[in-house]
């Protein structure tokens, strides 16, 4: 990791939520960010030490407000779920992010990705992956013996070391799979999802129903017919 040379800190202590940029530039910048965010709080949503954001202020030293970025997406294992304006590094425990996506726009620069890198390089991040949807390809760093993030050299089936998700580069869509082998759902597809789930639901409430009101009617018959047989003289039972 790149020593800091900050000197000494300002005294401005103000850490705004908001940096005024927009969180996407288009529907498919967007979109895949959404299924991003979407995959990782699905894959975590059981643990309450992994905290997932999109598009949050990360604060990375006290002291130093300018010192910040907003990843499209990223993960910190060892931080609760719960709320935040912005993650405020010294705040959480010391504890960087360790796995940042950013997905390319029209609008991001060579110059500007390069900052990127060298942030996420000096301030501790141990994964760091790069999805272009204009050519669906991914680009991965990761953080090597020597301290440095290191360009991962193929993506094509590269699995995370800390999420285990598995990077696949087709001609389709974006595609990341959990670590059981199902595939990242996009924000539609799980709206879907939940409203099949929902009428498959209705469904076999339904049919829950109509098999109570068959056996009590069963039942109601199975009375009557030992009633009759009782004012026969006849033990049913028997």
């Amino acid at each position: 990791m790149k020593s800091s040379t900050l000197g000494t800190p300002p005294k401005a202590t103000n850490y705004p939520d908001s940096d005024g940029q927009p969180m996407a530039d288009n529907t498919l910048q967007w979109d895949s960010i959404v299924t991003i965010r979407i995959g990782l709080e699905t894959q975590y949503q059981d643990d309450e030490n992994v905290f997932v954001a999109s598009d949050l202020l990360w604060y990375a030293k006290e002291g130093y407000p300018k010192v910040r970025t907003a990843p499209d997406a990223f993960t910190a294992f060892g931080r609760p779920k719960g709320y935040r304006g912005s993650y405020k590094q010294w705040v959480e425990g010391g504890i960087a992010p360790q796995v940042v996506f950013e997905v390319l726009s029209p609008g991001n620069r060579a110059g500007g990705m390069r900052r990127k890198l060298d942030f996420y390089d000096t301030y501790g991040v141990e994964e760091y992956y790069v999805y272009n949807p204009y050519r669906n390809v991914w680009s991965g760093w990761l953080r090597g013996a020597d301290g440095r993030l290191q360009a991962i050299p193929s993506m094509t089936g590269w699995v995370s070391p800390r999420l285990k998700v598995r990077f696949e580069m087709s001609a389709g869509d974006l595609e990341l799979y959990h670590p059981g082998g199902r595939r990242f759902a996009t924000y539609l597809e799980l709206a879907n999802r939940g409203e099949q789930e929902r009428v498959e639901k209705e469904r076999a409430q339904e049919r829950a129903r109509k098999e109570k009101e068959r056996a009590r009617k069963e039942k109601e018959r199975a009375d009557r017919l030992a009633a009759q047989m009782r004012a026969l003289g006849i033990d049913p039972e028997a």
